[in-house]
């Protein structure tokens, strides 16, 4: 068996900046809002080194709240002022960005898109941070559906597939004649996408590592399933042999790895170590 690792993989400088913060304030009396990244294992070793997760701010009465990577809307920021609770905040640059794009627009007087999933977290703090004005579209179905205005604005989920975002854009096209678009994706996901696509290309089986809670290791494993046999695990442990050890020529089955923005180095560590056990079968 040969096994490959794609050329971008793993943590982003959004969520390894989040991990570091939650570590920083690990004292056993603060709470991350929602799971501070789209990881349950990584978020359940957080928890048990001192950093909990509330699921709302109604369950925290003392310490520190922090707002995890995929961001909040405005309202929230007063709340936690509003009850004496220390805040820190985690939300991914990347992620801060759009949200200041879609306020941006709508300030200048734009009708805004935002380019993504309704009920993703990010999306909804985008959505809360343009207050007015603003749809969310996940497909090039319902762009098409969407009424012509006067000025239109568009913004991206970071971690939405560049596909998709460019086959909703040729839709949004034909329904103004004054478009701004603000092509809000985070290059760490545009940089997954092609790298996972072609590792997928080259090899016979792909591994993709990551949160069945993430977006965007979900839309790895839908990239790569069109490539080749693909399986979305979260851990090693989900890994079976028979994946592997029926092919005619295991020495010569190729294996590619990749793993999405969420997923820590010691579960990518993990898997490849697995498949190396397959290997000397």
């Amino acid at each position: 068996m040969k096994i490959f690792l794609a050329e971008y993989l793993g943590f982003c400088y959004g969520v390894k900046r989040a991990i570091k913060i939650a570590k920083e304030n690990a004292d056993g009396k603060c709470c991350t809002l929602g799971p501070i990244i789209h990881n349950p294992q990584m978020v359940e070793r957080l928890r048990e080194e001192g950093v909990d997760a509330a699921e709302n701010l109604s369950s925290i009465n003392e310490g520190t709240v922090i707002i995890r990577s995929h961001g909040v809307g405005p309202k929230i920021y007063d709340e936690i002022k509003a009850k004496g609770l220390r805040l820190v905040d985690a939300t991914c640059p990347h992620v801060k960005r759009a949200q200041m794009a879609a306020r941006e627009l709508v300030n200048e007087g734009y009708d805004v898109v935002i380019v993504g999933e309704k009920n993703h977290p990010e999306v909804k703090s985008i959505l809360e941070w343009a207050e007015k004005n603003t749809t969310i579209i996940e497909t090039a179905a319902e762009a098409e559906k969407f009424a012509p205005c006067q000025r239109l604005g568009i913004v991206s989920q970071t971690t939405v597939s560049g596909m998709r975002f460019e086959e909703i854009v040729l839709q949004l096209l034909k329904k103004s004649s004054d478009i701004k678009i603000l092509r809000t994706i985070c290059t760490a996901t545009d940089q997954r996408q092609k790298a996972a696509m072609e590792l997928a290309e080259k090899v016979d089986v792909m591994l993709v590592v990551g949160g069945r809670n993430s977006a965007n290791t979900t839309k790895l494993a839908k990239l790569c399933e069109k490539k080749c046999i693909t399986y979305h695990i979260e851990t090693a442990e989900e890994i079976l042999p028979e994946w592997f050890i029926q092919s005619e020529n295991l020495s010569a089955l190729k294996v590619g790895i990749t793993a999405g923005a969420s997923t820590p180095d010691w579960i990518i560590k993990e898997v490849t170590e697995k498949l190396k056990v397959y290997d000397e079968l």
